[in-house]
């Protein structure tokens, strides 16, 4: 392809500045978990240290201070690999309660300048901010109001990227932060100017872009495409013969178009938990320490509130931004930590496939009701241990789950189907890719319960309905 021109990027940018002239800000709290603890314990402040489980316990980096990423920790890392790069990093046990709380406090913070406002996680959000915008008054004085509120008002500091479309100011947001070389927050801010997106990502790598995981980018290297600016220039009509529909939104990306509007959400009768990656995710390993992180959260929740719940759900943020979902219904109500642990674990081996790169991971669960006091099999001497150990087996040994519900909104995988591993032929056996451990345990479980309680204790779910 021939190299890209001045000429080239004006007309390019003047088609992205035609249509509805929005003024979009997206706001990133930096290393918010961090940022929490520092404000409970200003000692903390300056210091390398992490939010995560512990180095022998298998956990797993959520968050980082800045002074850690100046030594290479990172989040998504095990904690053993973070500690062997900063022998002296302070391991902190996550405080969700508290980040919730600070979260919920920073939304309705922004909701008070505007009620177009989209949370994408519990420290990220799009804000659509246009009918503030005046003559008097732009993007980047605005962003500027915003994060002096925040960090006045609520101790936290955060950094933000304003633009005409959501893709352009996160890439603005992220390319701000990258900008800042320091051991403290970044407190960046980073405006995209309207009819300049196409050459302000244009000398990106292509990574950069929502929709472009390690297999696209490859598949654009083998055509001599590296950066944004390149893909731009390439004939729309080639990349959808190659790529399909995504080729179409490749071309439109790199261009700097994104027609996507604010989708404000009500908070639903669940509870969960979730954690965005500072950096994206591709391991079994530590995608599953993540899950059984945040399924210990949501069945505390469950069991601090006294109610227990019928359905288990999935979250994956893809590096893309696009987001799956998998839920299944269980056999009866739960609240034990086993039993959505296990079921979370089978929902990410049918919706996690390979290795794609995962920026947040939630567990969470509805169809609440009230816990119950005592279930068949509960002995009043072991009411929490019983009842744990005989949910997990009666609920994760089946060989079929009441019910099942994917959605996907996958921009490089949409029509691939998601299929579920294939069920064990053993009779109470668990499925899980790489869990063995965890396969050993259930298994030991259920026969634990048929010594204690006879043979035909624990069914697989089909054999139950065909009697009833």
């Amino acid at each position: 392809m021939a190299s890209s021109t001045v000429s080239d990027y004006t007309a390019l940018e003047s088609h992205a500045s035609r249509g509805e002239r929005r003024t979009l800000i997206h706001v990133d709290l930096d290393a918010f978990y961090c940022a929490v603890e520092e404000k409970r314990d200003p000692s903390l402040r300056g210091q390398a240290f992490a939010v995560g489980g512990r180095a022998n316990e298998r956990g797993v980096v959520a968050s980082c201070s800045y002074a850690a990423r100046a030594r290479g920790v990172h989040s998504a890392m095990s904690m053993a690999a973070a500690q062997r790069l900063c022998a002296h990093l302070l391991v902190i046990e996550p405080r969700h309660d508290e980040y919730r709380a600070a979260s919920r406090q920073v939304m309705d913070l922004l909701r008070a300048f505007t009620p177009l406002l989209e949370q994408l996680s519990i420290d990220e959000a799009f804000l659509d901010v246009s009918p503030n915008i005046s003559e008097q008054v732009g993007g980047r004085a605005l962003a500027l109001q915003i994060q002096e509120k925040i960090e006045r008002e609520l101790g936290l500091s955060s950094s933000m990227g304003v633009a005409s479309n959501k893709m352009v100011a996160k890439i603005a947001t992220d390319c701000g932060k990258a900008a800042v070389e320091t051991t403290h927050s970044p407190r960046a801010i980073c405006v995209v100017p309207r009819g300049q997106e196409a050459s302000f990502l244009s000398p990106l790598p292509v990574t950069a872009l929502w929709g472009v995981g390690p297999k696209t980018a490859q598949r654009l290297q083998d055509l001599g495409i590296s950066s944004i600016g390149a893909l731009a220039l390439w004939p729309e009509r080639d990349l959808a013969r190659r790529f399909g529909k995504h080729g179409f939104e490749l071309s439109q990306h790199a261009r700097g178009i994104d027609r996507r509007e604010i989708v404000t959400e009500r908070e639903s009768k669940s509870i969960s938990s979730e954690t965005t990656f500072a950096s994206d995710a591709d391991d079994w390993e530590v995608l599953h320490a993540q899950l059984c992180q945040e399924a210990r959260h949501v069945a505390l929740q469950l069991q601090k509130q006294e109610l227990q719940a019928a359905t288990i759900k999935l979250k994956l943020r893809w590096s893309d931004f696009s987001i799956a979902t998998r839920q299944t219904t269980l056999f009866s109500p739960t609240a034990a930590r086993e039993v959505i642990e296990g079921a979370a674990t089978l929902l990410l081996s049918q919706l996690w496939q390979g290795h794609r790169p995962v920026r947040l991971l939630g567990v969470g669960a509805s169809g609440l009701s009230v816990a119950r006091q005592l279930g068949l099999f509960d002995a009043p001497s072991e009411v929490s241990s019983a009842t744990e150990t005989s949910d997990s087996a009666t609920q994760l040994a089946a060989d079929e789950i009441k019910k099942d519900e994917v959605k996907t909104e996958d921009c490089e995988a949409q029509s691939r189907e998601i299929k579920a591993p294939e069920a064990s032929e053993k009779k109470h056996s668990i499925s899980a890719p790489r869990d063995e451990e965890k396969q050993q345990h259930l298994q030991e479980a259920i026969t634990h319960l048929e010594a204690r309680f006879g043979a035909r204790v624990v069914q697989a779910a089909a054999q139950m309905q065909e009697k009833t």
